[in-house]
């Protein structure tokens, strides 16, 4: 059984930040579940583009406000407590902050390593390692 806190991530190099969101990866790859779990803010007023071309994500929204645009046909959802997203379709989109920070928890399937950084097409590539 793995048993873990949050705060155990918290200062290492599985709290991951950028200008636009911080995730505290709680757990990855290497913890053998075959799926990853994350705990991720989306900072006020940012964007980003996303597209996970390697990876299927489900989103659980628990705090703050926000928007997610799908690219292909420019669909907007707000985001906010209660709401669940699921990119089955490896959806292109824009994730939006809104006035509050937006508190979701991830599960990334196949998981993550932890290494991984949006490259300039938003999709994180395929870990090849553990």
């Amino acid at each position: 059984m793995l048993v873990k806190h949050v705060n155990d991530v918290v200062g290492t190099s599985d709290e991951v930040r950028t200008d636009t969101w911080m995730s505290r990866r709680v757990l990855l790859k290497k913890d053998g579940m075959g799926f990853s779990f994350h705990e991720t803010t989306i900072f006020p007023g940012t964007e980003t583009h996303i597209h996970y071309r390697n990876h299927l994500e489900a989103v659980w929204c628990i705090e703050g406000d926000g928007e997610i645009e799908t690219i292909a046909d420019g669909r907007k959802y707000a985001l906010g407590p209660g709401v669940v997203y699921a990119l089955d379709q490896h959806d292109e989109h824009w994730l939006r902050g809104g006035k509050e920070p937006l508190r979701v928890i991830c599960v990334f399937n196949p998981p993550l390593t932890g290494k991984e950084v949006h490259d300039a097409e938003g999709v994180y590539p395929l870990a090849q390692e553990s």
